[in-house]
């Protein structure tokens, strides 16, 4: 069976309603053989990173970065699950990636950082990014639910033997 990792860092009602949303989508009736795992991301592992096959990340935007709680999970899993390091430390190109993954990012003003932050680490695992980026920022409603609905079964509908 395939397994999805969900990673996030949900601390408002905001974000958590895009995650719930994501997980939901990740678990619709039409996806099968899918293994959906869910894991704050103070508490992911490379043990779960290396177990999956597929990533949703979720995070909110700080300061015009990701939050801290994902960059923990980065900075925790990064070269035991295959990152590549450039010259001078920072993250390099990755090798290539086959392990699909997703990501939203919720800000009250702008995404943009947070955005180029998780790409740019993400680009040094060996993952490839599977789906648009969802970008909210405002208010999450019904539109945003289902935009995370829909990533959320996306990823999974890709890992489906």
């Amino acid at each position: 069976m395939a397994r999805l990792l969900v990673v996030h860092h949900s601390p408002t009602t905001g974000v958590q309603a895009l995650t719930d949303a994501v997980v939901a989508g990740a678990h619709d009736d039409q996806v099968d053989g899918v293994e959906v795992r869910v894991v704050p991301a103070l508490e992911a592992r490379a043990d779960d990173v290396l177990a999956a096959d597929g990533y949703l990340l979720g995070t909110t935007a700080n300061f015009g970065y990701m939050s801290g709680a994902l960059k923990h999970f980065f900075d925790t899993i990064f070269l035991e699950a295959g990152g590549a390091l450039a010259e001078d430390g920072s993250a390099g190109a990755g090798a290539g990636g086959k392990r699909p993954f997703g990501l939203w990012v919720h800000g009250r003003y702008d995404t943009t950082g947070a955005v180029r932050s998780v790409l740019s680490i993400a680009g040094a695992l060996p993952w490839v990014q599977a789906a648009e980026v969802l970008e909210v920022v405002g208010e999450v409603g019904p539109e945003q639910e289902a935009a995370a609905y829909e990533l959320g079964g996306t990823l999974a509908a890709l890992l489906m033997p």
